[in-house]
């Protein structure tokens, strides 16, 4: 490892090349690509501060630049990826013969104590999507179909911005969408997200024939005829809330962790939910889902041989009768879901 930047390896041709290897080895999509580098850019700042240089750097000056990201208050999932960052960059550094040893591979940061996301309810999800089309207006029906589908699929708010026409099928129920890394995958459904998306395009056809944009490709458009950008549908999911009179913070990406909650808690395996979602790795779906003790002993209950319960539990009967009452119950979690 070099003590120095040198003219034939400035170090923003390094992030280039490495951003370039992302792109076009790694399949890494471009918000994807823009974050490392954004990351690596932030790391070689921090070490300028120092009198150093990502080709110089120790395992101590990385520890440090993490020590300050926690300070400031930077969320522990956005430090953690930065670490990876870092350690993907120096792995290719190691490749092309520009570094001895990665200094971030042996630094590991405990991501115990993150805040999973918000999760709504099933009444919440269904106060936030239903009479969101009901004044007939094209941006209102195409909202309702645009909330319908974040449920149904899970999907990412990219991943719905970026759906055309030809990855969409009515019958059967389906959307392919390109994930992350593109990675494309097929998520089913509902009925309520049919019947919402039918409307739409009935709607959309007359407005791309007005607008003379036959040809347009996207699924979901805005009044001019273009592809709707992740930004409005962001926005269009904010302005539902205040509709509704929500408290809670509720995003795009609220949809997607809802939607993945209900599902474990109706029963589905996680395997499943993980194939759905796009996520490479079992882990990432744990996190993402939480359930309560009532829950789980639900799921138990309707889908073990051996159970044996009732899946409601105890009658007043019962307990007049003197049946025993279970722990969650006599802890104050007992009431229904």
């Amino acid at each position: 490892m070099t003590g120095d930047d040198t003219p034939a390896h400035p170090i923003s041709n390094l992030i280039d090349e490495f951003a370039g290897y992302l792109e076009a080895e790694r399949m890494a999509s471009a918000n994807t690509v823009s974050a490392y580098r954004r990351d690596l850019e932030g790391l070689q700042e921090f070490l300028d501060s120092r009198g150093t240089s990502l080709l110089s750097a120790a395992a101590r000056d990385i520890r440090m630049w993490l020590s300050v990201l926690q300070r400031r208050g930077l969320k522990r999932s956005s430090i953690a990826r930065k670490l990876s960052s870092a350690r993907g960059f120096y792995r290719f550094m190691i490749r092309q013969g520009s570094c001895a040893f990665n200094p971030a591979e042996a630094i590991s940061f405990s991501m115990r104590g993150r805040r999973l996301p918000e999760c709504m309810s099933v009444d919440e999800a269904f106060s936030m999507i239903e009479h969101a089309g009901d004044d007939g207006s094209f941006q209102a029906v195409r909202d309702r179909a645009i909330l319908e589908l974040l449920y149904s699929t899970g999907a990412r708010v990219s991943e719905i911005a970026g759906l055309d026409m030809d990855r969409l099928s009515l019958s059967p129920e389906m959307v392919r969408v390109m994930g992350k890394g593109r990675k494309e995958r097929v998520i089913p459904f509902g009925s309520h997200a049919r019947k919402a998306l039918e409307e739409y395009l009935e709607h959309r056809r007359f407005l791309l024939s007005k607008r003379q944009r036959q040809d347009e490709p996207a699924l979901f458009i805005n009044r001019m005829g273009t592809r709707l950008s992740e930004r409005s549908i962001q926005r269009i999911v904010y302005r539902r809330r205040l509709e509704t009179g929500s408290g809670r913070r509720i995003t795009p990406h609220t949809f997607r962790h809802s939607m993945a909650t209900h599902l474990l808690e109706s029963g589905a395996d996680l395997r499943s939910i993980q194939e759905i979602l796009g996520h490479a790795s079992l882990s990432t779906t744990q996190r993402y889902t939480h359930l309560d003790i009532r829950g789980l002993s639900e799921v138990f209950d309707k889908a073990h041989p051996r159970a044996g319960r009732s899946p409601a539990g105890p009658t007043t009967d019962d307990r007049a009768a003197g049946a025993p009452v279970s722990e969650e119950e006599s802890s104050g979690n007992g009431s229904g879901s």
